[in-house]
């Protein structure tokens, strides 16, 4: 599966971005998904994750209630929908997708993933 990030940008502190993450070469529906983001001199690290049947979700505390994740199964599409956004918010996002056959299960290690996107940089100036 080849993964294609893209929507990243400049924004104010306070405004929104959508990010979108394109599937192609499997199925969407046969994976887990999640995002993740990596600041400048920090590790990569969990943001949100949905689970293949789409109804099962997780964020991470400093975005919960401001982030939204989504999927479109038939567009093989994942979104997310990033709201009230903060500087600290400012980092290359990362797409990723996990092959399991558990269609509720929903995963923030970064271990459990296979397939990483390219990454899409996001800067929220303050």
């Amino acid at each position: 599966v080849q993964l294609q990030a893209s929507g990243g940008g400049l924004a104010q502190a306070g405004g929104s971005l959508r990010l979108s993450c394109a599937v192609s070469g499997r199925t969407f529906s046969n994976y887990a998904m999640g995002w993740f983001r990596q600041a400048p001199g920090k590790e990569r690290e969990f943001v949100t994750a949905i689970s293949r049947s789409s109804d099962h979700t997780d964020y991470v505390d400093s975005v919960k209630g401001r982030f939204t994740i989504s999927g479109d199964n038939a567009k093989n599409t994942l979104y997310l929908q990033m709201n009230s956004l903060k500087p600290e918010d400012t980092a290359v996002y990362y797409c990723a997708a996990a092959r399991t056959s558990l269609t509720a299960r929903v995963y923030s290690s970064i271990r459990n993933y296979d397939q990483w996107g390219q990454g899409t940089l996001v800067t929220v100036s303050s």
